[in-house]
Protein backbone atom coordinates (compact mmCIF):
# COMPACT_ATOMS: atom_id res chain seq x y z
CA UNK A 1 0.00 0.00 0.00
CA UNK A 2 2.81 2.42 0.88
CA UNK A 3 4.64 1.60 -2.37
CA UNK A 4 1.47 2.23 -4.40
CA UNK A 5 0.83 5.57 -2.64
CA UNK A 6 4.43 6.63 -3.27
CA UNK A 7 4.01 5.81 -6.98
CA UNK A 8 0.74 7.78 -7.17
CA UNK A 9 2.39 10.79 -5.49
CA UNK A 10 5.30 10.63 -7.94
CA UNK A 11 2.91 10.59 -10.92
CA UNK A 12 0.91 13.49 -9.47
CA UNK A 13 4.13 15.49 -9.01
CA UNK A 14 5.04 15.07 -12.67
CA UNK A 15 1.61 16.23 -13.74
CA UNK A 16 1.73 19.31 -11.49
CA UNK A 17 5.28 20.07 -12.62
CA UNK A 18 4.06 20.13 -16.21
CA UNK A 19 7.04 18.51 -17.88
CA UNK A 20 6.61 17.81 -21.60
CA UNK A 21 9.67 16.06 -22.97
CA UNK A 22 12.61 18.06 -21.64
CA UNK A 23 10.84 21.43 -21.65
CA UNK A 24 8.82 23.01 -18.84
CA UNK A 25 5.30 23.78 -20.07
CA UNK A 26 3.54 26.90 -18.90
CA UNK A 27 0.30 26.23 -17.07
CA UNK A 28 -2.46 28.75 -16.41
CA UNK A 29 -5.44 28.02 -14.18
CA UNK A 30 -8.60 30.10 -13.88
CA UNK A 31 -11.36 29.51 -11.34
CA UNK A 32 -14.50 31.33 -12.46
CA UNK A 33 -17.58 31.62 -10.26
CA UNK A 34 -20.77 31.91 -12.31
CA UNK A 35 -24.04 32.59 -10.58
CA UNK A 36 -26.15 30.03 -12.47
CA UNK A 37 -26.61 26.25 -11.98
CA UNK A 38 -23.80 23.94 -13.16
CA UNK A 39 -26.17 22.10 -15.51
CA UNK A 40 -26.75 25.33 -17.44
CA UNK A 41 -23.05 26.23 -17.55
CA UNK A 42 -22.11 22.71 -18.62
CA UNK A 43 -24.67 22.75 -21.42
CA UNK A 44 -22.93 25.80 -22.93
CA UNK A 45 -19.38 24.48 -22.34
CA UNK A 46 -20.18 21.07 -23.84
CA UNK A 47 -21.67 22.54 -27.04
CA UNK A 48 -18.32 22.36 -28.87
CA UNK A 49 -19.77 23.64 -32.15
CA UNK A 50 -21.42 26.73 -30.67
CA UNK A 51 -19.12 28.23 -28.02
CA UNK A 52 -18.96 31.42 -30.08
CA UNK A 53 -22.73 31.81 -29.58
CA UNK A 54 -23.36 30.14 -26.20
CA UNK A 55 -20.24 30.62 -24.07
CA UNK A 56 -18.05 33.53 -25.18
CA UNK A 57 -19.88 35.54 -27.87
CA UNK A 58 -17.90 38.54 -29.03
CA UNK A 59 -14.66 37.09 -27.68
CA UNK A 60 -14.95 34.45 -30.42
CA UNK A 61 -16.38 36.00 -33.55
CA UNK A 62 -16.61 32.95 -35.81
CA UNK A 63 -16.45 29.17 -35.68
CA UNK A 64 -16.37 26.63 -38.47
CA UNK A 65 -16.56 22.92 -37.72
CA UNK A 66 -14.31 20.41 -39.50
CA UNK A 67 -16.12 17.16 -39.01
CA UNK A 68 -17.54 16.56 -35.54
CA UNK A 69 -14.38 16.98 -33.48
CA UNK A 70 -12.39 19.91 -34.86
CA UNK A 71 -13.21 23.58 -35.11
CA UNK A 72 -11.57 26.67 -36.55
CA UNK A 73 -12.23 29.58 -34.20
CA UNK A 74 -11.66 33.26 -34.87
CA UNK A 75 -10.97 35.52 -31.90
CA UNK A 76 -12.04 39.16 -31.67
CA UNK A 77 -8.41 40.20 -32.23
CA UNK A 78 -8.41 38.39 -35.62
CA UNK A 79 -6.32 35.37 -34.59
CA UNK A 80 -7.60 32.08 -36.01
CA UNK A 81 -6.70 28.66 -34.55
CA UNK A 82 -7.73 25.06 -35.03
CA UNK A 83 -8.97 23.32 -31.88
CA UNK A 84 -9.49 19.56 -31.67
CA UNK A 85 -11.88 17.98 -29.19
CA UNK A 86 -10.03 15.48 -26.99
CA UNK A 87 -12.64 14.61 -24.35
CA UNK A 88 -16.24 15.58 -23.68
CA UNK A 89 -17.11 13.79 -20.44
CA UNK A 90 -20.71 14.64 -19.61
CA UNK A 91 -20.67 12.67 -16.36
CA UNK A 92 -17.63 14.51 -14.96
CA UNK A 93 -18.61 17.75 -16.75
CA UNK A 94 -15.12 17.97 -18.22
CA UNK A 95 -14.20 19.10 -21.72
CA UNK A 96 -10.64 18.88 -23.07
CA UNK A 97 -9.39 20.38 -26.31
CA UNK A 98 -6.03 21.00 -27.98
CA UNK A 99 -4.82 23.69 -30.35
CA UNK A 100 -3.01 22.17 -33.32
CA UNK A 101 -0.72 23.93 -35.77
CA UNK A 102 0.34 27.53 -35.41
CA UNK A 103 3.13 28.86 -33.21
CA UNK A 104 2.52 26.67 -30.17
CA UNK A 105 4.39 23.37 -30.12
CA UNK A 106 2.05 21.98 -27.44
CA UNK A 107 -1.38 23.06 -26.19
CA UNK A 108 -3.95 21.28 -24.09
CA UNK A 109 -6.82 22.85 -22.17
CA UNK A 110 -9.57 21.56 -19.95
CA UNK A 111 -12.75 23.08 -18.58
CA UNK A 112 -14.53 21.48 -15.65
CA UNK A 113 -17.85 22.64 -14.23
CA UNK A 114 -18.54 22.12 -10.52
CA UNK A 115 -21.35 23.18 -8.18
CA UNK A 116 -20.44 26.29 -6.16
CA UNK A 117 -22.78 27.35 -3.41
CA UNK A 118 -26.52 26.80 -3.42
CA UNK A 119 -27.16 27.51 -7.12
CA UNK A 120 -23.86 28.66 -8.58
CA UNK A 121 -21.07 27.08 -10.59
CA UNK A 122 -17.31 27.10 -10.59
CA UNK A 123 -15.54 26.65 -13.92
CA UNK A 124 -11.98 25.41 -13.60
CA UNK A 125 -10.11 26.20 -16.81
CA UNK A 126 -6.54 24.94 -17.14
CA UNK A 127 -4.31 25.51 -20.14
CA UNK A 128 -0.85 23.97 -20.60
CA UNK A 129 1.33 25.06 -23.52
CA UNK A 130 4.75 25.43 -25.06
CA UNK A 131 6.65 27.59 -25.63
CA UNK A 132 6.12 29.35 -22.33
CA UNK A 133 7.00 32.69 -23.96
CA UNK A 134 3.29 32.91 -24.86
CA UNK A 135 2.26 33.01 -21.18
CA UNK A 136 1.46 36.74 -21.01
CA UNK A 137 -0.60 36.66 -24.20
CA UNK A 138 -2.53 33.51 -23.22
CA UNK A 139 -3.10 34.83 -19.68
CA UNK A 140 -4.65 38.04 -21.08
CA UNK A 141 -6.80 36.06 -23.52
CA UNK A 142 -8.05 33.73 -20.76
CA UNK A 143 -8.76 36.70 -18.45
CA UNK A 144 -10.82 38.40 -21.16
CA UNK A 145 -12.66 35.18 -22.06
CA UNK A 146 -13.47 34.52 -18.39
CA UNK A 147 -15.11 37.95 -18.06
CA UNK A 148 -17.17 37.38 -21.21
CA UNK A 149 -18.15 33.86 -20.10
CA UNK A 150 -19.32 34.97 -16.66
CA UNK A 151 -21.11 38.10 -17.90
CA UNK A 152 -22.84 36.37 -20.81
CA UNK A 153 -23.97 33.26 -18.94
CA UNK A 154 -25.27 35.26 -15.99
CA UNK A 155 -27.20 37.50 -18.42
CA UNK A 156 -28.94 34.39 -19.77
CA UNK A 157 -30.24 33.42 -16.32
CA UNK A 158 -33.93 32.54 -16.40
CA UNK A 159 -35.91 35.10 -14.45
Amino acid sequence: MVMRLERICRVMFLVVLGTVGTAQAASIRKDIHIDIPPETVWDAVADFANVHKRLVPGFLTDLKMEGSSARIVTFANGVTVKEVLVTNDRTARRLVYAVVGGQLTHHSASLEVHPDGARGSRVVWITDFLPDSFADYIQKQMDAAAVVMKTFLESQRKR
